[in-house]
């Protein structure tokens, strides 16, 4: 019979004989709960609750909780079709709009391309951990090119959460962080806390205070008056999906950051692995941007239960990402080098490969 073998990452395991959990991110800083995944539909509800997030974590989430589903009925004595498998990872897919990498390791799990695609749970498990262990390895990689940018003494300033929680692996831009800290490089990050739903102030001070890196956590309006006091020497955000010419989404506010940094001729540095470039997009225009849901802007929610501060009956807009142009950004990070603007709107990323 086929099987997972069993794996721990900072918030995604396989525990023997069939058991996939997610940490849910949700209740974090103060409770670690790790949820049970024991169907596909329970994943599209975690990622779609957030309590799986983070571009590379979502794409791997899934394929693994493909494989894990075939191998179950394979188990159970049910023989699975073709069109049984493709319709379940469509609804996997479809779980985020935004996120590419969710695409990128569907596609992968269902061989776009393959003339005899195999849908077996054996497979599938090989597809799942290839695609886990080159996020890893993406990470390792984009890290120490973007630690190389830090000097000793710098203020980083970063956005949302980039970390292990968002990826497997060490992170993406507090990948670099990570490196440059364990380098030797004496630096402080500031954390925009990171409207509405707060993953900085829940999230990247949760794993910075794990690792020792000092910190100071800030309301997202608070950045501009760090910049003028030349406080911030660089800023390093993620990405949920680049586009062709450099343009790319991130978290909502990303944007922003990225004008005031042009403004105060503060790098701006965007750190993403390769799956999360889309070589179907052209540019930002083409990113199709997450609606979500009005509470989240009228009130809160997480271990402390649930709050509302405007009236209910509020009109609200509550894109999940921006698009930030090519034109603010310093340079994109990624696990194969180091892109400036310039180079990138060459169109230099058409020339890259997905691993």
């Amino acid at each position: 019979m086929a099987s997972i073998t069993p794996f721990t990452q900072f918030s995604i395991r396989y525990k023997a004989p069939h058991l996939l959990q997610v940490l849910d991110q949700r209740l974090l800083p103060d409770e670690e709960v790790w949820l049970d995944v024991n169907a596909p539909e329970d994943m599209v509800l975690y990622i779609k609750q957030l309590s799986v997030r983070g571009a590379p974590l979502i794409g791997v989430a899934a394929a693994y909780s493909l494989a894990d589903w075939v191998i179950q009925a394979e188990n159970a004595g049910e023989k699975l079709t073709p069109e049984q498998v493709k319709k379940v990872a469509q609804m996997l897919r479809d779980a985020r709009p935004t996120a590419v990498n969710l695409m990128f390791a569907i596609d992968k799990m269902i061989q776009i391309g393959s003339a005899e695609p195999d849908f077996s749970g054996a497979r599938l498990s090989v597809i799942a951990s290839e695609l886990m262990n080159r996020e890893v390895e993406m990470c390792a990689s984009m890290s120490k090119f973007g630690a190389a940018l830090i000097k000793d003494g710098d203020g980083i300033l970063t956005h949302c959460n980039t970390g292990a929680l968002a990826v497997p692996g060490m992170g993406t831009a507090l990948g670099v962080i990570r490196e440059a800290w364990k380098q030797g490089k004496k630096i402080h990050v500031y954390v925009d806390e990171t409207r509405p739903l707060l993953q900085g102030g829940r999230l990247t001070t949760y794993e910075l205070k794990r690792e020792g890196i000092p910190y100071t956590l800030i309301c997202d309006n608070m950045a501009a008056v760090l910049m003028k006091q030349g406080k911030i020497q660089r800023v390093l955000v993620g990405a949920d999906r680049i586009a062709l010419n450099g343009d790319f989404a991130n978290k909502i506010g990303t944007y922003s950051v990225a004008i005031l940094s042009k403004y105060h001729n503060v790098p701006f540095h965007g750190v993403a692995p390769l799956s999360t470039v889309d070589f179907n997009c052209e540019s930002g225009q083409d990113i199709p941007i997450e609606q979500r849901s009005p509470f989240e802007v009228l009130g809160a929610s997480g271990s402390f239960g649930k709050i509302r501060w405007a009236p209910e009956d509020s009109h609200t807009f509550n894109p999940a990402f921006d698009v930030t142009p090519v034109d603010l950004v310093e340079s994109l990070i990624l696990d194969t080098g180091i892109y400036e603007t310039e180079k990138l709107k060459t169109g230099c990323l058409r020339g890259l490969k997905k691993g």
